[in-house]
């Protein structure tokens, strides 16, 4: 790397992995499952330096995913989005494949520190990535058709789910049962509604894509609200014993709720993106808020 790439990949991040976001779902991402895994078990939770861990894991490996994904898009994203930066050349592909190797590394020793266990679960969810780039390469159909490249690539956030999990597990601080499945599927289902929502839309620009432009709009809808549906039920089937304080995460619900009141009664446009953002981060907090509630 010359003396400029520190500089390089600085603006790289802010410009593409827009750290207000994804540092923001991260943290928030991990908090609640491991805060509503710990409580599952009866016990007090609070965060602790393992917490933060797996915090810094997940955000790195977020950051990992991005830089992955910037190279495999690249030939689209010239025809598509010539202002990204590898098109540009703002930065280059040996940069972003040194910062992942130097990232690899980061989290693998953050990880070893704390249970050989987490160290491979993460290191799973990030061979998975490499995995799908060399695929995406073999398989146009892949590439190319967006249900079957969700269906494909959706698997390393729930690997990236079993790390935080399954380091709970390893450390004692959580239980191997049906609770940690359903919490890895309400992560899902929160994480779905909002990837649809984001790709649903009335009308389909060329060469966008959208999941839309598959099921068709009104289809796309009933999809992304669903997932919004199954979160509810992996609420209620965990939590509902716990009487009103355990259902206080359900409440988001009323956000996807209006976002398809809203995008089926308009009939134009994109699904309202800040009910599904909003959807997000309430149910996470609300899942953090209930466990400190329940110490």
């Amino acid at each position: 790397m010359t003396r400029a790439a520190p500089a390089r990949l600085c603006r790289f991040v802010l410009l593409r992995f827009r750290p207000h976001i994804y540092v923001t779902y991260g943290l928030l991402w991990v908090l609640a499952l491991e805060s509503s895994a710990v409580a599952a078990t009866g016990t007090a939770w609070q965060p602790s330096g393992a917490t933060w861990v797996r915090v810094v894991s997940v955000v790195l490996a977020l950051l990992f995913l991005r830089m992955l994904d910037e190279r495999k898009d690249l030939a689209y994203d010239r025809v598509h989005h010539p202002d990204r930066p590898l098109v540009t050349g703002a930065i280059t592909v040996a940069e972003l494949r040194g910062a992942m190797v130097a990232i690899t590394v980061a989290v693998t020793a953050l990880n070893t520190a704390c249970s050989a266990t987490a160290a491979l679960l993460l290191l799973a969810a990030l061979g998975y990535g490499l995995l799908l780039t060399a695929l995406e390469r073999l398989s146009p159909a892949v590439r190319d058709r967006q249900l079957l490249n969700l269906a494909v690539t959706y698997p390393v956030q729930v690997l990236l789910g079993v790390y935080v999990y399954g380091s709970l597990v390893a450390a004692g601080s959580a239980t191997a049962d049906w609770r940690g499945a359903a919490l890895l599927a309400l992560s899902a289902c929160v994480f779905l509604h909002f990837e649809f929502a984001r790709k649903t839309s009335w009308e389909a620009p060329p060469g966008a894509r959208l999941y839309s432009a598959d099921l068709g709009p009104r289809r796309g809808a009933a999809v992304t609200a669903g997932f919004a549906a199954g979160a509810v039920g992996c609420q209620v089937l965990l939590f509902a014993r716990d009487g009103p304080l355990g259902l206080l995460p359900c409440l988001a619900a009323a956000l996807p709720a209006w976002g398809t009141r809203r995008f089926l009664f308009t009939g134009r446009g994109a699904w309202p993106l800040p009910a599904a953002t909003g959807f997000v981060v309430a149910t996470y907090l609300s899942l953090v808020l209930r466990a400190v509630l329940l110490r």
